[in-house]
């Protein structure tokens, strides 16, 4: 499941109403695997799906590493544009 942080997890579970706490479906879809990556290369792309996929911004995921870029761009992840990458 990546690396999420679970204090974050657990307290999002816990406030969930009693109803949703009792039917809770937590799924797990592979993204990527390699039986020769490097631990170097196996953190790399931990952290570039974690951009992709935009995991370290409170409102989509649980990751808060690397920190989502507001301004300063010398963050890990690279700024995220809502339409299109400017030319």
């Amino acid at each position: 499941m990546g690396s999420p942080d679970m204090n974050i997890v657990n307290a999002d579970f816990e406030a969930l109403p009693d109803h949703i706490r009792r039917d809770y479906t937590l799924r797990k879809e592979i993204l990527w695997q390699s039986d020769i990556a490097t631990e170097a290369e196996l953190s790399a792309k931990e952290v570039e799906m974690i951009c992709l996929y935009r995991s370290n911004d409170p409102e989509i995921g649980y990751n808060r590493w690397p920190k989502l870029p507001i301004v300063d761009r010398s963050e890990k992840c690279p700024p995220l544009y809502v339409d299109k990458p400017p030319a």
